[in-house]
């Protein structure tokens, strides 16, 4: 077995480059600062947050350009393993996860934490079972792999099609997020911004590819993490005297436990299946805080916990970026640093839910509802929190709060300067382009690999390669701009759909795919075709309530479906052949060459010895 130990340099200065840039933001923040004291008007400060973070952004992508296939496909194969692990954690969770994530905290308590356990089960199973084969095999795409572990070019359709519905739901989902964050900065129209954003993302990811995306999503996560650590840790201080709210919050957790008997919050108790997280748009606080399985049932619990489980470790648009680190074990490494600040960032979240039940708490004791707490008021202008008008008093059951709101709305409620509710929907804003830009590429990606030059085995050109992938990003991004303009929905029923899609198809596809070497390509269509059938008609099912199930997570029973569909048929199907056999030998061993790059040399070797 040959060990290849070249390994492509990573620039020495990355890290002067980023200092740089986080050293700059924070002197933005700093000077609206300064500027919110001398009386700027709102409008130029709201704009300087806008405008310079995303000229930031696109400087970088603009300087990331590239014309060799490996840096578009791949970054390289040199992004260092905390920079990896950054975009990844921050790029999964998302804006839906930060702003929607936070509402559900709010409204639903501890029964949210179905979602903090499964993105971390799903890191920890994507660093064990997935990540370093797939790193070591070096596929660019998804179907990619698919394809070539089946020699298949049927089957790299199929999955190039489950993993397009997939990522649209996704980028509609950050789309829709990204527009109203913007839309709190502007006040322009939400198609112009729309649009703004779209052309913004396909500068930054069209212009470098993964080269471009690798480090604009690294300087997207740093003005993610500033915007959601700093205001609480300010608040923290005030509240707590402890700027570390993740472990600060809990006597402040306990005096909401002492109030909520007082204050009226019902005790709920839900039933095995019952799935009732916060919906978008106003919810009243729905349960009390730390009382298990009230909004949602211990069936419904778990279900949850496995779709974020499976949908985040066969991630489409998270599995192929493994692929531009620098080896398998930066792979790994990269897997976990992704899982420490998923953690950091959950906590952080399941704190900023506390401290806004705090404040609420405090508005309610208010006797009459015309002496409302000075704070709520700018809640209830800005339509993050509404008053029910058949109340005589102000009750926590009665005061209804934005589920997307619910983020932007601790530095109202802390009465903070208003550059820290700037810097909130900037964060949001951050996080929604780095998931678009992520999923945007992949999905681009695989148009351009999978469909577009997938019914053949042997590479296309370099110039052909490179100009229909930066022709695809403008087309899904166009698509995703169309979709989102006509048919709002919900963003976190959206991200759940496609956790629950991705969780029931590709997550028993690429386990046995590299595990179970009796797979054999006939068990991989038909197991893909109707875990996808089974997920997608589930969740019709269940939104349109023709099933006991809630839509959002009625699809993971395409989960079962799949594995006995694969399982069952390979096992009836005639046995892989030698040539698989050894193929799956070769994606287990960590060291040696890449088996992408390997095949790909060999091909196009073959290419010019017939020419």
């Amino acid at each position: 077995m040959a060990f290849d130990h070249r390994s492509r340099v990573v620039n020495p200065k990355l890290g002067n480059y980023f200092g740089i840039f986080t050293s700059a933001f924070v002197s933005l923040t700093l000077l609206v600062l300064v500027s919110e004291q001398l009386e700027v008007p709102q409008a130029y400060l709201c704009a300087a947050m806008l405008v310079f973070p995303i000229l930031g952004y696109a400087a970088i992508g603009a300087f990331s350009y590239t014309q060799d296939p490996l840096d578009y496909f791949a970054s390289g194969r040199r992004v260092p393993a905390f920079y990896s692990g950054l975009a990844l954690a921050l790029t999964a969770i998302g804006a839906t996860g930060l702003v929607s994530a936070t509402g559900v905290f709010f409204a639903a308590g501890f029964d949210g934490l179905c979602i903090v356990i499964g993105g971390l089960s799903g890191f920890v199973v994507m660093a064990i079972l997935l990540a370093p084969f797939l790193r070591k095999f070096g596929a660019y795409t998804i179907p990619s792999y698919v394809g070539r572990r089946f020699q298949s070019r049927f089957l790299r359709l199929v999955v190039a099609v489950v993993v397009a519905v997939t990522m649209m739901l996704v980028m509609v989902a950050e789309l829709q997020l990204a527009v109203a964050a913007a839309s709190e900065l502007s006040n322009l129209p939400r198609s112009v911004l729309a649009l703004a954003l779209a052309l913004v993302v396909s500068l930054i990811v069209g212009i470098g590819g993964m080269r471009a995306l690798s480090w604009s999503n690294v300087a997207q996560s740093i003005v993610g993490l500033l915007a959601l650590l700093v205001p609480v840790a300010i608040v923290a201080v005030l509240l707590t005297n402890i700027p570390v709210p993740q472990l600060s919050h809990g006597p402040i957790l306990r005096e909401l436990v002492r109030n909520e008997p007082a204050l009226a919050v019902p005790i709920v108790e839900a039933t095995w299946l019952q799935f009732n997280f916060a919906n978008d748009g106003f919810e009243a606080i729905q349960k009390r805080f730390v009382d298990a399985f009230g909004n949602v049932g211990p069936i419904a619990f778990f279900m949850t916990i496995i779709i974020f489980l499976t949908g985040f470790a066969a991630s489409p648009w998270l599995l192929p970026r493994v692929s531009a680190t620098s080896g398998v074990y930066e792979a790994r490494k990269s897997i976990g640093w992704a899982t420490v600040i998923f953690g950091v960032a959950m906590l952080t979240l399941i704190s900023i839910a506390v401290f806004v039940r705090h404040y609420i708490f405090e508005a309610v004791l208010v006797p009459q509802p015309d002496d409302v707490a000075p704070w709520l008021k700018p809640l209830i202008a800005n339509g993050y929190a509404q008053l029910e008008s058949s109340s005589s008093r102000v009750l926590a059951t009665t005061l209804m709060m934005n589920r997307d709101s619910v983020l932007f709305s601790l530095p109202m409620a802390a009465q903070l300067p208003d550059v820290f509710w700037l810097l909130a929907v900037t964060g949001a804003l951050a996080l929604a382009l780095a998931a678009i830009s992520a999923t945007g590429l992949g999905l681009a990606n695989v148009l351009s690999e999978d469909v577009v030059h997938g019914l053949s085995w042997t590479p296309a050109e370099t110039s052909t390669r490179l100009l229909s992938g930066r022709i695809c990003v403008g087309l899904v991004i166009s698509a995703c701009v169309i979709v989102t303009l006509a048919a709002p929905a919900d963003p976190l029923r959206l991200w759940m759909w496609s956790l629950s899609i991705v969780g029931a198809t590709l997550f028993p596809l690429l386990v046995l795919s590299i595990w179970w070497k009796r797979i054999s390509l006939a068990g991989a269509v038909v197991g893909t075709g109707v875990g996808f059938a089974v997920a997608v008609l589930a969740i019709l099912a269940g939104e349109a309530g023709w099933f006991p199930l809630d839509g959002r997570i009625a699809g993971i029973l395409g989960l079962p479906a799949a594995i006995a569909g694969l399982m069952g048929v390979s096992v009836l199907s005639r046995a892989p052949g030698r040539h698989e056999l050894e193929l799956v030998r070769d994606i287990r061993v960590p060291g040696g060459e890449i088996l992408y790059d390997r095949e790909m040399r060999k091909l196009r070797l073959r290419k010019r010895q017939q020419n």
